[in-house]
């Protein structure tokens, strides 16, 4: 609030929730699809891992468990429960239960001013980017990561790598610090429809890192970004960010497990050049594309590449093959933070809290 009483709007993502801590409440919410509807065992195996590995309580907002089709038909409804689970005293933080791709419908309904009034820990991703653009644009950082149906109900048990991040970034107040590549990743696909094999492991294998393409000098920049076929379908929405929004960020993309082509990625690139995104940035995070072989994921970082040169951006630090969005294991990253990115020590780190 200024001296003469009016209202200011807080910088982007710069609200840090409170932190969670063992005994707190959680709501899921389907903001997407109706996967717990479609998984109901897979989902009870989630909701039970989140509980006993975090030490929460975990109950569902009022239409978490409509299926896909009365959930895509109630983009109001969906928007209600992200209103009913911030607003509610009882509640701590909220959990997406997975993506989807009706996300973009419930702009309409999302309230701002809400969402900066009652400021808490959102984790979700893939089409909950428009969620965590809401929170954004509203100034309140959010947690791109931890889905209720994905990490949270890992066959066997959450990977150790994501309970790591998810307690360093939404349960602790001391700063993140370092950031490294997880020790193992698996591209093992179990079927989800199927109870008998909730309690199988997939197998993992040895992670062959991340991958420093470009850039000379150290960087730091506050986080923004997501999946982006998402970000792309936001461009000119309520909740898309102002292009200042962009300045000396740190981008984080991902990609969807629908594996767009590889022409379309260069595409929405060079949207967002053209709108003045790329010019503003201080570095860019590429997460490894879920389901792509070795040979296609080094085509797409190359055409990355090319994209940053013809924009006159040869100078961008672009780390590739990060463990966040669709990705085994999937790491939890704090939208609206500071990260140094420092090409010469290959080095990424977070220097601050990202919950108070």
């Amino acid at each position: 609030m200024t001296e003469n009483g009016a209202m200011t709007t807080p910088g982007y993502a710069s609200i840090r929730p409170p932190a969670l801590r063992p005994g707190d409440t959680v709501a899921v919410v389907s903001l997407s699809s109706g996967g717990p509807a479609a998984f109901p065992h897979r989902y009870a195996a989630g909701k039970r891992q989140l509980a006993e590995t975090f030490g929460l309580r975990v109950i569902d907002a009022p239409h978490a468990t409509r299926d896909s089709d009365w959930l895509r038909d109630n983009p109001a409804a969906r928007a209600d429960d992200l209103h009913w689970a911030l607003t509610n005293p009882q509640v701590h933080g909220v959990v997406s239960s997975i993506g989807g791709h009706h996300a973009l419908r419930m702009v309409p309904y999302l309230d701002h001013g809400l969402i900066a009034a009652h400021p808490k820990v959102f984790t979700g991703y893939s089409d909950t980017t428009i969620n965590h653009l809401a929170f954004g644009k509203a100034g309140v950082g959010s947690f791109y990561g931890m889905a209720v149906l994905s990490t949270a109900a890992e066959n066997g048990g959450i990977p150790a790598f994501s309970a790591d991040s998810f307690r360093a970034t939404v349960m602790s107040t001391e700063p993140i610090g370092d950031l490294a590549p997880a020790p193992v990743w698996t591209e093992e696909q179990l079927d989800w429809f199927a109870p008998e094999l909730q309690d199988r492991r997939r197998r993992w294998v040895p992670n062959y890192g991340w991958l420093w393409l470009q850039g000379s000098k150290p960087v730091q920049g506050h986080l923004i970004g997501g999946c982006l076929e998402v970000l792309a379908m936001a461009v000119g929405t309520e909740v898309w960010p102002d292009l200042a929004d962009f300045d000396g960020a740190v981008l984080h993309l991902e990609l969807s497990n629908e594996q767009p082509p590889q022409l379309q990625v260069q595409a929405w690139l060079r949207q967002f050049a053209a709108l003045g995104i790329v010019s503003r940035l201080s570095a860019l995070l590429f997460s490894r594309p879920e389901g792509m072989s070795l040979r296609r994921t080094l085509a797409l970082y190359d055409a990355v590449r090319e994209e940053l040169m013809i924009a006159g951006r040869e100078d961008l630090p672009f780390v590739a093959n990060l463990d966040f969005g669709h990705s085994s294991p999937m790491g939890v990253l704090p939208l609206g933070r500071q990260m140094i990115v420092d090409p010469v020590r290959q080095w990424l780190s977070i220097p601050e809290a990202a919950v108070s």
